[in-house]
């Protein structure tokens, strides 16, 4: 328990909570027992609607609140202050990688990726979707390798493009960042030239730009390559690796109410994939005599981490499950899914320090054993808090007595329905 309550300490939860107007004058209301509730009782899935959540609450804190209490502090601020919490705890808590290929050089290796989530219809309007009658948001996240953290999280509705959540600038230097297709763009990777920094990107289907160079040479009657369009050639080849220099055109930014067309040259590998006959098709502006193309497939795998992390928050949390139809109650449960995945993540690691060095934990096992024991960790940090909630049959009366009294429950209406009525 003290690892969690110094991830997240609960005089910091409170004094954020009073610096953003979350809790009011009246201090019924315990934060940390409310965030707790919200970080486990995402966690475990079966209690995961704001009745569950509160009633969690209840049983964690000294003293019960109301239905009406409850939901009256889902608001945009608590929003706000569980999407700080979020960005505390990515400065705290590491999230594993499996990097192989050799990347010291490089500052920091960051990792680009998105993923569409599903809501309720009604929302369509704060969140657009692509298609009509549907509401869908979109998670970005840009994942440090390196470091082994989550540097930014951003949140748009579903027509937002990918490549408008990623910004170029001075803090690309000596970076390499990874991109999947969402965020081709030619501009975007000479804007990441400019400032010294490096990318790898699978190359576009339709992109087809003309070859300059080769930058291997190949013995024998070779098929000669430059001068030629890239597509025009891939299927007359069946060397093992494809490794060309490319100029590309593309549009600059607007200046003065116009967009100058301007080239670049950068390199474009491929990696033959024997199984579907193809090429694997890479571009990149990092030199062939650091980084042969096997070293550059390599490298692209690092990419899994972020869609193995997208996964578990799917498929571990149901993530794209949020059947409400208020905004600002579908941002409270994401950054508590993220919190919770933050909390499970700091926990595999300290699991990992205290077990034998030998053994290994797969981590989408460790989120199921996680979830699993959610509610008992809620219990036990209750406890090491120093909460006394009310006792049991108490907290039964208030949690199943029928809330509205003007609204009679089905067997009331039923017994009604069938009695006799009386002759006039």
């Amino acid at each position: 328990m003290r690892r969690l309550t110094t991830l997240f300490p609960s005089e910091f939860l409170e004094e954020h909570a009073e610096e953003l107007g979350v809790v009011e004058r009246d201090r019924k209301l315990q934060i940390p027992a409310f965030v707790w509730t919200f970080v486990f009782g995402f966690a475990a899935g079966e209690s995961r609607t704001l009745a569950g959540f509160r009633r969690s609450y209840n049983s964690t804190a000294d003293e019960t609140i109301s239905p009406s209490g409850f939901y009256q502090r889902l608001t945009p601020t608590l929003a706000k202050y569980l999407r700080d919490l979020v960005e505390h705890g990515l400065d705290e808590v590491a999230v594993p990688d499996t990097t192989a290929a050799d990347i010291d050089r490089f500052r920091d290796v960051m990792i680009a990726d998105g993923t569409v989530l599903r809501l309720h219809e009604f929302l369509s309007d704060q969140f657009e979707a692509r298609h009509e009658e549907q509401a869908g948001a979109k998670l970005h996240l840009l994942h440090n390798a390196t470091e082994q953290t989550i540097e930014r999280i951003d949140t748009a509705d579903e027509k937002a493009h990918d490549s408008t959540l990623f910004k170029t600038g001075s803090w690309l230097e000596n970076r390499l960042v990874l991109f999947d297709l969402a965020y081709f763009k030619y501009r975007r990777f000479a804007r990441i030239d400019e400032n010294g920094g490096y990318f790898v990107s699978r190359l576009k289907q339709n992109a087809n730009p003309v070859i300059t160079a080769e930058l291997r040479e190949w013995r024998g009657r070779a098929i000669p390559l430059e001068g030629k369009q890239l597509r025009a050639v891939l299927d007359d080849l069946d060397r093992k690796y494809l490794d060309v220099e490319v100029e590309v055109e593309f549009k600059r930014g607007p200046y003065n109410g116009t967009r100058s067309l301007d080239t670049k040259r950068f390199r474009v590998v491929g990696v033959r994939n024997e199984d579907a006959d193809d090429y694997h098709l890479y571009v990149t502006n990092l030199a062939r005599k650091e980084f042969f193309p096997a070293d550059l497939a390599q490298i692209y795998r690092c990419r899994w981490e972020v869609e193995l992390l997208f996964r578990e928050l799917k498929t571990q949390y149901n993530l794209d499950e949020f059947d409400t139809s208020d905004e600002h109650v579908v941002k409270i449960l994401l950054y508590a899914a993220l919190l919770s995945l933050l909390v499970s993540r700091d926990l595999l690691d300290l699991v990992t320090e205290q077990a034998d060095e030998e053994l290994v934990f797969p981590t989408e096992r460790w989120a199921a054993t996680f979830r699993s024991h959610a509610q008992l960790f809620l219990h036990k940090l209750g406890e090491y808090l120093g909460y006394s909630p009310p006792p049991l049959l108490e907290r039964l009366i208030e949690d199943a007595q029928k809330i509205h009294k003007q609204r009679p429950v089905l067997q009331e209406t039923l017994v009604t329905a069938t009695q006799p009525r009386c002759e006039s």
